[in-house]
């Protein structure tokens, strides 16, 4: 039986297919169709309308929406959220004055997820992750891209890896999967960097091509972890073995990164939250998405990526959560959304284009997902009744949602 929601107040995010990304000025718009229905048949949008041409009701299961808006459900295209334990020792610490790059010189940080990881078994690993990703799923989240890097091991990153596969096979959630071994350096490398950067290309990436466990390559580009050449040469060995790139940069130093991963056709460049002129015009005539991740800012008490300077140079913007342990441990993309508005000076109308559409495209998934569009997947959030879709980043810390549908199906 297929799903009609009737009475819709307003229906968001309507796009024709060929629209896969918006940017500048067009992340402005969001197409809308006020007192709406919309028909899901065999896991995806059938068709939508004015109500005047709504269907008949028989043997549909009837949603009836009056005053609820109806939109495309997130895609966060940027998390950690395969993690042992947790770091709020370390969210203590900063209080107390330390910053992330003392905290990680002091052994707390990448490494201190990483020795948390060893000890814990798979199943455990997967428990923790799956109580995480059940959460999101309630928050709204319908697509999520999934890093390693907590590993630093060809057996710790696998582990990771497989994880994100299990929850891939066992959740209506879209699952990419990011290889991220080249996320800080282990300390039986310290004072070899070469070596570890060998083991990455030479090692890890054959044993997890072969498995065939992983859809991207990140490399944390930054001072004090893998330098502009070092992620190039990671890029490049991902490359022969089909993983396109999508990588941290920027996140405290502008060191060239922006450019490199143009040059290397990367799909996305996350974080940026310093950014120079010409790691904008490297951007520009690109197809690389560039990634916010305003809960990092939130959190560290870092400056938050200048999306008005992205915006006004003609660039896409997606927004993503950066779910981790140590410097976002929160993946509520409503949050993201009003941060973005709030402390980034968007629109509502540009953050939430920012966190479906043009999150999707930052994850491989435009034919698919990110857009009120017929014939993709049916991954809607249906609103509690508000008087404007504007209350979701204006009452931030109110959940917004009633339900959500996942694949055609009610899941909360």
């Amino acid at each position: 039986m297929s799903i009609l929601l009737i009475n819709i107040k307003s229906l968001l995010q309507i796009r024709p297919a060929t629209i896969r990304k918006v940017a500048g000025k067009e992340m402005a718009e969001l197409p809308k169709l006020d007192l709406a229905y919309l028909r899901i048949e065999n896991n995806c949008i059938a068709d939508f309308g004015p109500m005047s041409a709504c269907p008949n009701t028989t043997n549909h299961e009837v949603i009836d929406a009056t005053d609820r808006f109806v939109l495309p459900s997130w895609c966060d295209s940027h998390s950690h959220l395969v993690y042992a334990g947790n770091r709020e020792q370390e969210f203590v610490d900063r209080i107390n004055g330390l910053s992330y790059q003392e905290i990680a010189a002091n052994g707390g940080g990448i490494l201190n997820s990483a020795e948390k990881l060893q000890l814990a078994s798979e199943d455990d690993l997967y428990a923790q992750a799956e109580n995480r990703l059940r959460e999101l799923i309630a928050l709204g989240t319908g697509a999520l891209e999934i890093k390693s890097g907590y590993g630093l091991t060809v057996d710790g990153e696998l582990k990771m890896l497989r994880v994100i596969q299990r929850l891939k096979a066992n959740y209506p959630v879209a699952i990419k999967a990011t290889f991220l071994g080249a996320h800080a350096f282990p300390k039986a490398y310290a004072g070899n960097p070469a070596g570890y950067v060998d083991l990455v290309c030479n090692e890890m990436l054959p044993a997890i091509a072969q498995k065939n466990v992983a859809d991207y390559i990140d490399v944390f580009c930054e001072e004090g972890y893998f330098s502009v050449a070092d992620t190039i040469k990671i890029m490049q060995a991902g490359a022969s073995h089909n993983l396109i790139a999508k990588i941290h940069v920027n996140q405290f130093n502008a060191i060239g990164g922006v450019a490199a991963a143009v040059n290397q056709q990367a799909l996305s460049v996350d974080h940026l939250e310093i950014l120079t002129p010409e790691d904008i015009q490297a951007l520009q005539n690109s197809e690389t998405m560039p990634v916010a991740l305003p809960g990092c800012s939130y959190f560290l008490g870092i400056p938050y990526t200048p999306a008005r300077d992205i915006l006004n140079a003609n660039l896409p913007l997606a927004l993503a959560s950066d779910y981790n342990p140590g410097s976002c441990p929160s993946g509520n993309m409503n949050f993201v959304v009003a941060t973005a508005c709030i402390k980034m000076k968007m629109t509502p109308e540009e953050a939430i284009n920012a966190a479906t559409i043009n999150g999707a495209y930052a994850m491989g998934l435009s034919d698919t997902h990110g857009s009120i569009t017929v014939g993709k997947k049916a991954n809607l959030i249906i609103t509690k009744k508000l008087a404007s879709f504007y209350q979701i980043p204006y009452a931030f810390g109110s959940n917004p949602i009633a339900q959500v549908i996942l694949n055609g199906k009610v899941i909360t």
